[in-house]
């Protein structure tokens, strides 16, 4: 039987990342919420063209 949850940094980022997060309104609650509570990381952190490892 396969696997359901193959994981993949790439789709990760494009679901809970930083500039998915500001296209809406939740999002941004979530951004600033994050921000108020101190957390050294408000959203997954973007990797660079070909860093996906």
């Amino acid at each position: 039987m396969k696997r359901t949850y193959k994981p993949s940094k790439k789709s990760k980022h494009s679901t809970h990342g930083f500039r998915k997060r500001m296209q809406r309104k939740g999002g941004r609650k979530v951004l600033n919420a994050r921000r108020r509570r101190g957390r050294h990381k408000i959203a997954m952190s973007t990797p660079r063209k070909g860093h996906y490892r």
